[in-house]
């Protein structure tokens, strides 16, 4: 048996409907079954649907929304500082189905970071999701995407989504296949 918390929502906030992708409003007053809390993100079920909330929404779950003051280093000043730093924020990404960042899920096929002239930097990203019909394959990209342009010195960042090689489950870490219980 799961424990998983339930909170009453505190106001109406934003979410988007998994595995679908759209995004919808849940309403102050409802019950909603926390699911997961990975990666800045809410999981949720509400009337029987799964919806990811994002973080900046967590008052309406009733927990106190991180302050992004602050928490990033200095600039970095060189493209593999980039490289570690963009790596990191990408492990921040999850499926809101799976409770593997997208790293561990071996769903990212390259990384590149290209010097800019103005001493900034550019990433280049090519990823791909579990399912080729997943409609959540948009919004985890976009995410991915913002997460990446907080780098401090990062200007651009293209990610896209490949669909080749497909992903099977003999890309994912020993660490993700452990906690699903796949070794």
């Amino acid at each position: 048996m799961n424990d998983y918390e339930e909170v009453r929502l505190a106001r109406d906030c934003p979410a988007v409907a998994v595995p679908w992708g759209t995004v919808t409003a849940l309403l102050a007053g409802a019950l909603a079954r926390i699911t997961q809390r990975l990666g800045g993100s809410y999981t949720v079920v509400v009337d029987g649907n799964m919806y990811r909330v994002d973080g900046k929404d967590a008052d309406a779950l009733g927990f106190e929304v991180e302050s992004q003051d602050g928490a990033e280093p200095a600039e970095p000043l060189t493209a593999e500082q980039v490289e570690l730093a963009a790596w990191e924020k990408l492990a921040t990404c999850y499926d809101p189905e799976i409770p593997i960042d997208i790293v561990n899920l071996g769903l990212v096929y390259a990384l590149d970071v290209t010097p800019l002239e103005n001493g900034r930097y550019r990433i280049d990203v090519q990823m791909t999701l579990t399912a080729p019909g997943c409609g959540m394959g948009s919004f985890i990209a976009d995410e991915a995407q913002s997460k990446l342009l907080s780098i401090p010195g990062v200007d651009a960042v293209d990610v896209q989504l490949v669909w080749d090689p497909p992903w099977s489950r003999d890309m994912m870490s020993e660490a993700a296949k452990l906690e699903l219980g796949m070794l």
